[in-house]
């Protein structure tokens, strides 16, 4: 069961900055790298199966991106050139997994011992398959992606040459996975890539001082790692879950094109929400799609038009929890307000939106997720 200590946990990500040792002309936290981290995971493992490979599995991929960002809550402050060297002692890096995993367990273990085993199991293990080494691959892209901006913003700063060195070997490393090196070579790919990448500096609720701040993207991921937890405590099926878990990522990628536009001006004019939608769509076929594959326009469609509707086949099955989707993006909004106010930023809004949302969901069951329940966590 997803409890108020894990999500107050996830958000934690959002206060940890990276390059804090750089000159770095926009904030990059770890909330925001593990977002891009995944949306590249996600054009990687497309690849894959465009190339036919069939040992892709995209559970694996989605619950190693959440083992992972689960350890760098916890391991943030250790710079990647000390973590490397831990990593060559494997007895050494077992012992510090095993100290993360105690630090964790009590938040994670309200999720089940499955859960708590897997992750366990994650940690400790060294083996690396075609979707670990996907995960390595986005991490490394994105962290090259982070790097660019530094390099420009300070191109003979302290051990910028070192770390551009070690970055160009890391890339070497990927010469054998046919994604990266399609990602590397395909202009329109990386392109998606880096509009994606954009959302990390559009800032949530950017009309008011929040602490901690969440970019549009650092969102998306929120969205999706719990809409995936929730479906594992229904037990849905994991094409299903996998179909929520994407549907989070992508859902708020139409404000690309159109910046986020907070709820009171949506529907300030009747009608307006509705235009703006047809916007976003139109927006989307003329700069998005052209970018993507054609065969993975149905998919992307499917996250970010009519995402947060019950999706179901032909046949009546339950192919995503779109109503589940929508209830935790209120969810987040609730809790950005409810840190807010915890670390004293009183105003209106804040106060309003709190107590709106709480009502709205109170004593909520929405797909067999007692969300009321969280809400009641929460006072």
């Amino acid at each position: 069961m997803v409890r108020k200590a894990l999500l107050l946990k996830i958000f934690d990500a959002a206060s940890m900055q990276r390059w804090n040792d750089q000159i770095r002309p926009v904030e990059l936290t770890e909330l925001d790298k593990q977002a891009h981290k995944m949306i590249i995971a996600y054009v990687l493992g497309r690849c894959e199966e465009d190339a036919g490979n069939e040992k892709l599995d995209w559970v694996q991929i989605v619950e190693g991106g959440i083992f992972e960002f689960l350890q760098r809550t916890v391991l943030t402050d250790i710079k990647p050139p000390l973590f490397h060297r831990i990593k060559e002692n494997r007895k050494k890096y077992e012992d510090l997994n095993e100290w993360v995993y105690k630090k964790l367990y009590p938040v994670i273990s309200p999720l089940g011992e499955g859960f708590c085993l897997r992750f366990k199991s994650y940690l400790l293990d060294t083996e690396r398959n075609v979707n670990r080494r996907i995960i390595s691959a986005a991490h490394f892209y994105a962290t090259k992606w982070e790097f660019n901006i530094i390099e420009r913003a300070n191109p003979q700063g302290y051990a910028i040459e070192e770390i551009k060195n070690d970055l160009l070997a890391k890339q070497e490393k990927y010469g054998d996975l046919s994604s990266m090196q399609r990602l590397l070579k395909d202009d329109a790919l990386g392109e998606f890539v880096d509009v994606c990448g954009q959302l990390r500096f559009q800032l949530r609720w950017g009309h008011v001082w929040r602490v901690p701040k969440t970019s549009v993207l650092g969102h998306m991921l929120i969205i999706a790692i719990v809409s995936y937890l929730f479906s594992l405590q229904k037990q849905a099926a994991c094409s299903r879950a996998i179909n929520n878990y994407f549907t989070g990522l992508f859902h708020d990628l139409p404000e690309v094109l159109t910046r986020d536009i907070i709820n009171p001006v949506k529907k300030s004019v009747e009608g307006i929400d509705e235009l703006i939608k047809d916007y976003e769509k139109e927006e989307m076929e003329t700069k998005i799609y052209k970018l993507l594959p054609n065969g993975w326009h149905a998919q992307m469609r499917s996250f970010t038009e009519n995402e947060y509707s019950d999706k179901v086949t032909p046949g009546g099955g339950v192919e995503r929890d779109g109503k589940l989707v929508k209830a935790v993006d209120d969810l987040s909004a609730f809790i950005e307000v409810y840190l807010a106010l915890k670390n004293g930023i009183e105003n209106e809004i804040f106060l309003h939106s709190k107590y709106s949302l709480a009502e709205k969901y109170k004593s909520q069951v929405i797909s067999g997720i007692d969300i009321g329940q969280i809400y009641a966590d929460f006072e």
